[in-house]
């Protein structure tokens, strides 16, 4: 005899579970370098994984609504490129006043939020709709430039906005490669997330870490992270010694690679997708 079921999760609703899954996975996973885990906070002074949990429980509706908007406007374009952005913007008011005025998920709401309403589109050409539709201006942006995308210019690093714009290149090229290698080779699904990580850490340009610590944190970030896949990964005892020296390094510098870390989110959330097609 089958199972009542009390009533059938929408997709919207799905690929918000998805979204805010993303988040609290990548928050709870551990040892990452410098970066809010299960350890404690890193690099930060105003951040701790229960505050990271609740900002990303926080997001859920907007996610939803992002999901949603994609589905009744039914296609790229203008409109729906607004009306993501006014949804996003009122997200991050959400996470703020969840927060208490701490940033946690700024860049993840970008990234995500894009990658949520592609996924309602077209599920199985995510990047290249999110792409598409971070290629888009919103009128009603503010103007202000975030301090990563100050940073991105003055440095001339690829920050959020083109991370996106490019169909998130660190996360199809680095991350979801990698992230499916060490699957392979059987070391543990959280030392496989850890390798993505450090995949994504040895290219990107992060302009969290930048901001906070210049060209130094992030060819120690970039260094760093190779040195550990190049040991054998997280898995592996040599590895484990050199994710350590790099956690290590990234703390003295104060650099935190939070822009690393929305893209594992990121990573996480088209590696759910893609089980569920």
């Amino acid at each position: 005899m089958r199972a009542l079921k009390l009533h059938e999760l929408s997709l919207a609703d799905r690929l918000a579970d998805m979204a805010v899954d993303a988040l609290i996975d990548e928050a709870d996973l551990s040892p990452k370098p410098a970066l809010v885990d299960r350890r404690g906070n890193g690099a930060h002074n105003d951040l701790h994984l229960g505050l990271m949990h609740a900002s990303a429980l926080s997001l859920w509706p907007m996610f939803k609504e992002m999901a949603e908007a994609a589905i009744d406007v039914g296609e790229v374009g203008l409109p729906l490129r607004e009306a993501l952005g006014r949804i996003g913007r009122e997200g991050e008011q959400a996470m703020l006043a969840t927060t208490g005025g701490v940033n946690t998920h700024r860049g993840a709401i970008w990234a995500l939020g894009l990658l949520t309403a592609a996924a309602a589109l077209e599920p199985r050409a995510v990047t290249l709709t999110a792409a598409k539709l971070a290629l888009l201006t919103d009128r009603y942006a503010p103007q202000p430039m975030s301090h990563g995308a100050q940073v991105a210019q003055r440095f001339g690093a690829r920050g959020a906005r083109e991370e996106a714009q490019l169909g998130f290149p660190s996360v199809v090229q680095r991350g979801l490669p990698q992230l499916h290698k060490s699957r392979r080779q059987n070391v543990g699904e959280q030392n496989a997330r850890l390798d993505a990580l450090l995949a994504i850490m040895t290219d990107l340009a992060d302009t969290c870490v930048l901001y906070r610590a210049g060209l130094e944190g992030l060819h120690a970030m970039q260094r760093g992270a190779q040195a550990v896949l190049d040991a054998g990964g997280s898995a592996t005892l040599a590895g484990r010694r050199q994710l350590h020296e790099l956690d290590h390094q990234l703390l003295a510098l104060n650099a935190s690679p939070g822009g690393a870390a929305d893209l594992l989110a990121a990573c996480l959330f088209i590696d759910r997708l893609d089980g569920a097609l």
